[in-house]
């Protein structure tokens, strides 16, 4: 059997970067868990907000949280008053250290939802929930992931009791190409559920958006300089 590898922890430290970036050795598995209980609380509350991810910095004194959302104006609300909920809510219900440190909540607007695959495989989720036919959704979902410039291969994989068969099954559609045991290769990867009331249906979505040269040929100046 073959041995299979998230696409992102693949090329960690290589191409991208940790969605958590602090280091505290003492009180590591507190803020750990204080991480995954942020994200769990953005996610249920914001689950409508077409989120690609949360990125969480810390400092002595400070917590700064970056959610990178295709809908900013619906997190914000009016005069900001929906960041401002989201600050107390994290504050009184995760944060209850000795030391209170100040939230602070960063909203970054991604201009092109359909080339992240995290908010297509939400929108593909949406309808597989209100019973849409899969191909039908697999379809339309990867003739719009293959008309922004910066895709140049897309794959879409289902799998569960698809359309509330009986015996579960997996089935996928790909366009383009999709180089995935390349680590220059820059995939963005994301899984994702649909709850129906016939089961679970899981959802994959691998967008692949070109080859990274750019750490490579750094590499080889500093080799050049070091002999």
């Amino acid at each position: 059997m073959s041995h299979k590898v998230h696409p992102k922890a693949f090329r960690l430290k290589e191409w991208s970067d940790w969605d958590s970036r602090w280091f505290n050795e003492k009180e590591l598995p507190k803020y750990l868990e204080e991480d995954f209980r942020i994200r769990e609380f953005l996610k249920k509350r914001l689950k409508e907000a077409a989120v690609q991810n949360i990125e969480i910095e810390r400092s002595p004194n400070q917590v700064n949280i970056i959610i990178n959302t295709a809908r900013p104006g619906l997190l914000i609300g009016r005069g900001g008053a929906g960041v401002d909920d989201m600050k107390k809510e994290i504050e009184k219900q995760i944060l209850k250290g000795k030391r209170k440190k100040e939230v602070k909540i960063e909203i970054k607007e991604v201009k092109d939802p359909w080339a992240q695959a995290s908010i297509s495989g939400q929108w593909i989720a949406s309808q597989i929930e209100k019973r849409m036919p899969f191909r039908r959704v697999m379809k339309k979902s990867l003739d719009k992931i293959m008309t922004s410039n910066t895709v140049k291969g897309a794959r879409i994989e289902v799998s569960g009791r698809l359309n509330g068969a009986q015996i579960s099954r997996r089935e996928w559609l790909s366009k383009g190409n999709l180089p995935r045991q390349v680590l220059r290769a820059e995939i963005d990867y994301a899984q994702k559920e649909a709850f129906c009331s016939y089961g679970v249906t899981g959802i994959k979505v691998w967008i692949y958006k070109g080859k990274k040269f750019e750490k490579q040929t750094m590499n080889k100046e500093q080799k050049t300089i070091k002999r």
